[in-house]
């Protein structure tokens, strides 16, 4: 959201207020820092190890009285967060407009992921303009009974903060950390930290990990999530195993610069299921099932799930041919043009005069 929040405070004729669930709160602050932008609310929810009920009913508690205080004409939310899901519901409760920033994500299965499926489907519901970040997104909507008037495809605005962020000079920690461990060896980025892979799913690809790094060739970089359920089987099974190293979750700058070394990412990730493409880097999507499929389809992103051997597999295979590389980093990233932001404003101004 932060390209929109940042438009949004240039706009004439507007006044916009930033809220802050604080869902997560070390990741949080270093994207506000990064971007500049100083919040108006802060509900400062997050609790170590929060079960989801405990959550979503801390925003129906801690929002509501934001809305009520503000009362706003428009509520802006981004994805598929437990805080947007709660956010569409407060707004139609108050009969406030909402408007769902990347909308229309699907994989057609409310396990997969988990919770996030169900949390998109309901801002659906109760969204009044869907921003879909692309034709595929928009098709979901329109098969769902959505009213086409209110779809607007716009691209994704993760392109817009993407183009922003890298252009700043790289952090001394990414330039240290690459110039040390990658001499010779190309670099596997790695994030895993998707509810579903919590247990087995997540020593799987723990177990893949140390096969790859086995004859050497690579090093293996992996900021691992702070979530206990990831902190202790990562720690545990690849502390102390060669050409892999384990950090503390990245902020976003230097994350964005750390994926412009790599050769290849595997990754869990919804963001950087779109982010890596823009880069040109060939990215395993350690899940059976994503709400991207554009990336599948233009070639950009393979799903391989959580089996150990088919990881080790594939990721040989993009190590290995030349071809088989250069086919994924050459294909065409689908998830926009970054001015997304441009798009969704303009949408929402023409749609309150």
């Amino acid at each position: 959201m932060a390209p929109v929040v940042r438009l949004l405070a240039q706009t004439a004729g507007v006044e916009s207020r930033v809220c802050v669930t604080a869902q997560h709160r070390q990741m949080l602050d270093q994207v506000l820092a990064l971007f500049d932008i100083k919040t108006n609310y802060d509900l400062d929810l997050m609790r170590e190890n929060q079960p989801l009920a405990q959550l979503s009913a801390a925003i129906f508690t801690h929002l509501d009285p934001v809305l009520a205080d503000f009362n706003p004409d428009w509520v802006l939310a981004q994805g598929d967060t437990t805080t947007v899901a709660i956010t569409s519901l407060l707004a139609y409760y108050r009969r406030i407009k909402f408007g769902h920033v990347e909308a229309g994500l699907r994989t057609h299965d409310k396990w997969q992921p988990f919770p996030e499926e169900i949390n998109r489907r309901i801002a659906g519901v109760t969204a009044d303009l869907h921003f879909a970040p692309t034709e595929w997104a928009m098709q979901n909507l329109l098969h769902e009974g959505v009213d086409e008037n209110t779809i607007k495809v716009t691209g994704n605005t993760v392109i817009d903060a993407l183009q922003y962020v890298s252009k700043q000079s790289e952090p001394q920690e990414v330039t240290e950390l690459t110039t040390t461990k990658l001499r010779s060896n190309r670099l596997i980025l790695v994030t895993a930290h998707r509810r579903e892979n919590f247990g087995k799913p997540l020593e799987d690809i723990c177990h893949a990990l140390i096969e790859l790094a086995k004859p050497g060739d690579v090093e293996i970089i992996y900021p691992v999530h702070l979530n206990p359920n990831v902190q202790e089987p990562v720690n545990r099974l690849l502390n102390s195993v060669d050409h892999i190293t384990l950090l503390p979750p990245l902020d976003y700058l230097p994350l964005v610069h750390l994926m412009k070394h790599a050769a290849l990412i595997l990754t869990d990730s919804g963001g950087i299921q779109e982010e890596a493409p823009a880069f040109g880097i060939p990215t395993l999507v350690l899940r059976n099932v994503t709400e991207r499929p554009e990336g599948v389809e233009a070639g950009t992103l393979k799903l391989v799930g959580t089996d150990a051997n088919k990881i080790v597999r594939e990721a040989r295979r993009l190590l290995e041919s030349e071809s088989a590389y250069l086919e994924m980093a050459q294909a065409v990233n689908p998830y926009g043009d970054g001015h997304a932001s441009e798009k969704i404003i303009r949408s929402v101004l023409g749609s309150s005069n």
